[in-house]
């Protein structure tokens, strides 16, 4: 399998809901073909292919008033479903069916607080019904906390695996906040599968994780990752969530935008919510620059090695990616390919 081939027929994060106000639109390039985003006057999100079918000019540099979007060059007007609904350079007299006149919709939902984009194989051809968006547990839109971006230089395969790498932390994240390299201890993790993907089962925090201790009480940890680029961590430290949701999407071949969003139930953990950013800030910067470095190397084209255990979870994922593709061909049920099992690192 081409290393940077993009999976579709799945849901995609485009961007955070509170970047689309009632009547704005944002244009951008997801998986590599240009979008325009929008919310419309009844606050319901959409996403249109961001070109004009008249003169190719994008959408995203017209007007919008909420209902339609009027084009630039020729003020052809398009309303959120794609529909051609005015061409004023016709005359009364000039019959011509706006029927024929389209922009491609692409499925558009918005869940907890962020805008999903679906991506079919087909655009003619829009499964039904469409598949589940990731769901974070235990939380709801009201307790949308604090987002930060990223973009990282590389493919989406490689920006998965350094998503889901349990051996880095140490190395890359090392700090006086979170671990050091004599904090290195032998772990063991439950894993069992899950939908499209993966679930580290739940269990108490390793005890080289400080930040958690801030918690206080008892606390456990699930993490799960799900197809395409989708890493959920929930955390639950007594009555109370803290969970976040990473989400990866390919802008290009080789650019792929980060999104960390976290969600709490805790009142007075947003009291700190200044003061946790910089940290937050400081942990994507870290894995960024480790992949920026990667690339150096990635130019050379090396024959690259995975090991065991440390590295199931970036098998798995190749595994997953190859078992969707093979089961939408063929139109059959997906077979998930990753057993229950316990793995063993140190970390």
């Amino acid at each position: 399998m081409p290393e940077s081939e993009i999976l579709r027929d799945l849901w995609y994060m485009a961007v955070p809901g509170q970047q689309l106000k009632r009547g704005q639109m944002l244009g951008k390039i997801l998986l590599g073909q240009s979008l325009v985003l929008g919310r419309d006057a009844n606050g319901e999100v959409f996403a249109l292919r961001d070109i004009c079918p008249h003169r190719g000019i994008p959408l995203s540099h017209g007007q919008f008033d909420g209902r339609e979007i009027e084009c630039c060059y020729h003020g052809w007007r398009f309303n959120c479903g794609g529909g051609c609904t005015h061409i004023p350079s016709l005359l009364p007299n000039q019959k011509f069916d706006l029927d024929r006149v389209f922009v491609t919709r692409y499925p558009c939902r918005e869940v907890q607080g962020n805008v999903w984009v679906f991506f079919p194989e087909d655009e003619r051809h829009v499964p039904d019904p469409l598949p589940e968006i990731p769901i974070v547990p235990g939380v709801e839109a009201c307790h949308y906390r604090l987002v930060e971006r990223a973009l990282f230089p590389c493919s989406i395969d490689h920006a998965v695996v350094g998503l889901m790498d349990p051996a880095h932390g140490p190395f890359v994240h090392r700090s006086w906040w979170w671990r050091s390299r004599r904090s290195m201890h032998q772990k063991s993790k439950a894993f069992a599968p899950s939908h499209l993907g993966f679930t580290m089962v739940r269990h108490k925090p390793s005890s080289n994780s400080k930040a958690y201790k801030l918690l206080g009480g008892e606390v456990s940890t699930e993490i799960r990752f799900e197809l395409p680029s989708t890493r959920i961590e929930s955390i639950v430290a007594g009555r109370h969530h803290i969970c976040g949701l990473t989400t990866l999407t390919p802008l290009a071949d080789k650019q792929v935008e980060l999104h960390q969003v976290f969600y709490w139930t805790i009142p007075w953990l947003t009291i700190f919510r200044p003061l946790m950013r910089p940290f937050v800030r400081t942990f994507i910067e870290q894995d960024r620059d480790v992949v920026d470095k990667q690339q150096q190397g990635l130019n050379e084209d090396p024959q690259l090695m995975l090991i065991n255990d440390a590295d199931r979870p970036a098998r798995w994922y190749y595994q997953l990616k190859k078992e969707f593709q093979q089961s939408q061909t063929e139109q059959r049920a997906f077979v998930n390919p990753v057993p229950e099992t316990t793995l063993h690192w140190c970390s």
